[in-house]
């Protein structure tokens, strides 16, 4: 089936997007890891499709470059948002749905785009880092110096770790050399990103949590840096906004074939 697609990027987390508002994709797991994949594929770290919503201006379903659903990604929402306003899907302030819950998001400008995250109910803290969830699971480990970790070893042994079994976890590195920095590890890629907007969501509540820092925190991703804004209450974070570029590639079409 002739397949038409779009590419974004948010701070170097790219995705692969999909108008499915029809539904007449019905892509395999098997065949979005194909698409995804660097070297056969188109290359994303992970597939979106925009589908239609009774509820709001239409609706996000997302997968991991190995073809396996996520119930939210921070880039992907920003980016799905500017693809809608794009199209013509959703003017400058809009509301979508996802596995985790209805988004908001903002056009702030031509590359800038703000959304709107699922609160967050509370920061578990262990002797070697913190873990919580912002839609979906991440452990945030604080280290003196991001560039000396090896994050696709170490990322990797802390996503299997047996706390956080079965469904695992993300993993973040972030230090404090001249402002924050970040480095993530993301299950169903199964390596390094150069962004992650939900992993820098849990890391800016971690430095709130850990250091009293006040919103909103800046934090530089390899790819790019990210604004993290949000209130504290006594049941953990509200009004949580993820703030950052969102910027096309490129327009094409495939029949899938290769």
């Amino acid at each position: 089936m002739r397949l038409i697609f779009d590419k974004y990027q948010g701070a170097g987390n790219d995705f692969i997007i999909i108008d499915n508002r029809d539904g007449k994709q019905n892509l395999s797991s098997e065949k979005i890891s194909i698409l995804c994949d660097r070297r056969f594929g188109i290359g994303a770290d992970g597939l979106i499709l925009v589908e239609k919503s009774d509820s709001a201006d239409f609706a996000m379903k997302f997968y991991n470059s190995d073809g396996k659903t996520a119930s939210m990604c921070g880039n992907g929402g920003r980016c799905i948002a500017k693809y809608a306003f794009d199209h013509k899907i959703a003017g400058k302030e809009m509301k979508f749905s996802a596995d985790d819950g209805t988004h908001e998001a903002s056009i702030i400008n031509n590359d800038t785009i703000r959304i709107k995250m699922i609160d967050v109910k509370g920061i578990t803290a262990f002797d070697d880092g913190m873990w919580t969830n912002t839609g979906v699971p991440h452990f945030v480990k604080f280290v003196d110096d991001i560039t000396k970790v090896n994050v696709n070893a170490e990322g990797r042994k802390l996503a299997d770790d047996k706390r956080f079994a079965p469904e695992r976890t993300n993993v973040n590195f972030i230090d404090n050399a001249d402002g924050y920095r970040i480095a993530t590890y993301e299950r169903g890629v199964e390596g390094e990103t150069l962004a992650c907007g939900t992993g820098t969501v849990a890391t800016a509540l971690c430095i709130n949590a850990k250091t009293g820092l006040p919103s909103p925190i800046s934090i530089k991703a390899k790819g790019g840096a990210l604004k993290v804004y949000f209130e504290k209450n006594n049941c953990g974070y509200k009004n949580i906004w993820l703030e950052g570029p969102a910027i096309k590639v490129f327009e094409g079409e495939t029949n899938g074939n290769f």
